[in-house]
């Protein structure tokens, strides 16, 4: 065989076993939806209570909300993951492969999620935007081997607001909309243009 047939041979080979050991169908679409919804989440919070979002019953319905977003972002995920495999022609099951991402994914939100609800219960608001932002992004970039590795890039997004937000207490709302809205739309829309057109 000729050098560029071997070359080739092995490409085919490594991008046959990243196939089988990611899950591919991540929508572009999904992240940018769930960026559009967090975006709504914000404006009705603030809507709600005006000038006083910095309050701990401000926080408190937003935590509500987040809660809400979460689970609607996981279905919203789920079924472009389903169409978007079926456009593919690949089958959508759940495997090693989504049972790994699941895991990884997972296991930063849950350890993030139950610190925030900690620090609630005992009356220390002001960091929890960033310790959602931090835990989601630390999520982001912890799965990344098991799905589209360019999303390790919207963890690090995540990850440097969270960090940016610890010292800018007063202005958690602002940086919960820059990191769950507007960097999931633009991160979203990046993904459709690279790989999904």
């Amino acid at each position: 065989m000729k050098e560029e047939e071997i070359k080739t041979t092995l490409r085919d080979i490594k991008e046959m076993m990243e196939k089988s050991s990611r899950f591919t169908a991540i929508s572009g679409w999904s992240i940018a939806v769930i960026g559009v919804l967090a975006m709504l989440c914000y404006f009705c919070v603030s809507s709600i209570y005006m000038k006083s979002i910095n309050t701990p019953q401000a926080i408190r319905t937003a935590i509500i909300f987040a809660i809400c977003l979460l689970v609607v972002s996981f279905s919203i995920v789920t079924l472009c993951s389903i169409r978007k495999a079926k456009r593919m022609n690949r089958p959508f099951k759940l495997d090693k492969t989504i049972g790994q991402l699941l895991f990884n994914f997972s296991l930063p939100m849950l350890v993030g999620g139950l610190f925030s609800i900690a620090m609630i219960i005992q009356g220390h608001y002001g960091l929890t935007s960033s310790i959602m932002l931090l835990f989601y992004g630390l999520a982001l970039v912890n799965c990344h081997h098991y799905t589209a590795p360019v999303l390790r890039f919207l963890g690090y997004g995540e990850l440097l607001l969270g960090i940016i937000d610890c010292f800018l207490v007063d202005y958690g709302f602002l940086f919960w909309l820059l990191g769950f809205g507007i960097l999931h739309i633009l991160f979203g829309i990046f993904f459709i243009i690279k790989y999904e057109r």
